[in-house]
């Protein structure tokens, strides 16, 4: 039987290019909740069965500044609000609509050019107060 061998001392090691791989953000159609890596190192776990709705917008402040992130995504729970910035949400979109989005965090500018969906920055607040 003919098998192909991987040489590279590690095959596993993941490549920021391809959607399943994303450094800022994973789909799993098993997930029941929807981790929320803040930009301030706290990490959130927000259950689907509170998720009222998404709204994708242009980000207002790439107006003033055109070096700025274009999109913003407000992802809004029964008691919790998560905005982000950044570009390509419309992938994040489609998995929150399947319910399928594991996880949201943000990666370093210096790989928005990598990836098709950048995560730029990520905040979320309670009850309107920023947490």
């Amino acid at each position: 039987m003919n098998q192909l061998m991987n040489p590279s001392a590690n095959p596993t090691e993941a490549s920021a290019s391809r959607p399943r791989e994303n450094l800022c953000y994973d789909i799993d159609p098993t997930v029941a909740t929807l981790i929320v890596f803040t930009d301030d190192e706290h990490h959130y776990m927000l259950p689907y069965a509170q998720f009222l709705y998404a709204e994708l917008t242009p980000n207002s402040v790439s107006e003033r500044h055109q070096d700025a992130p274009p999109e913003k995504l407000t992802i809004r729970f029964a008691s919790a609000e998560v905005e982000m910035i950044g570009s390509g949400f419309r992938t994040l979109m489609r998995a929150l609509q399947k319910y399928e989005l594991k996880f949201v965090k943000s990666a370093d500018r210096r790989y928005a050019g990598m990836l098709k969906t950048h995560v730029a920055a990520v905040v979320i607040s309670f009850n309107g107060e920023i947490a």
